[in-house]
């Protein structure tokens, strides 16, 4: 798993601060060995006690120990602080291809939502396009409807004027019949008295 940047870059800020102390410390070790060096020999060129110089020496020497184990710190704080560049340098050079690989991902979405967005687009115009072709056909059926409707009302009144008339039919049939019986009753009534007239004449003779 990769160590994040800025995780790298504050470790590699405390290296480079431990760092310039140390080279400070060193600076004012060498400072003060050199000072110890001048009293020294300013300590050949005038008379001191031997406890003085003693006392001197000892510092010097103290002086020099603390240097070379500033100096042994000093080279352990450099490989650090050259482990902590290299682990920075990978560290963006990775952050660079992800941000490249993001960019080119991050390009792919926009043109995809884009082409989406277009196909969004479309699909509305068209969705608009059937329903007013539907709004249209609606149109056309509801007229087509109230056609029907109007036929159904002329076709409903033709029956009935058709059952008007069949009704006034049977009537003038039944009264044709009637009439045609009573004729038929009245001719066979005449027919009748015209035979009885006819037996009773030769009678008379």
């Amino acid at each position: 798993m990769a160590t994040p940047l800025g995780w790298s870059q504050g470790r590699s800020g405390s290296v480079c601060l431990a760092f310039d102390q140390l080279r400070d410390v060193i600076e004012s070790q060498e400072e003060l060995i050199h000072q110890l060096r001048n009293v020294m020999v300013l300590q050949d060129e005038n008379f001191v006690s031997k406890e003085e110089f003693q006392a001197v020496e000892k510092k010097l020497v103290e002086e020099k120990a603390a240097h070379a184990k500033t100096k042994v710190l000093l080279a352990k704080e450099e490989e650090k602080l050259q482990f902590a560049l290299g682990e920075v340098e990978v560290l963006s050079k990775q952050l660079e291809k992800e941000k490249l690989a993001f960019e080119k991902a991050l390009s792919s979405v926009k043109s995809r939502a884009l082409q989406e967005s277009s196909k969004k687009d479309q699909l509305i115009t068209k969705c608009n396009e059937i329903e007013s072709h539907i709004i249209k056909q609606e149109d056309i059926l509801n007229g087509k409807e109230n056609e029907i409707k109007e036929l159904q009302q002329v076709i409903s009144q033709q029956k009935q004027i058709f059952r008007n008339h069949m009704s006034d039919y049977r009537i003038q049939k039944q009264q044709e019949n009637y009439m045609a019986q009573v004729l038929d009753q009245k001719h066979k009534k005449a027919s009748g008295t015209r035979q009885a007239r006819s037996h009773q004449h030769p009678r008379e003779k």
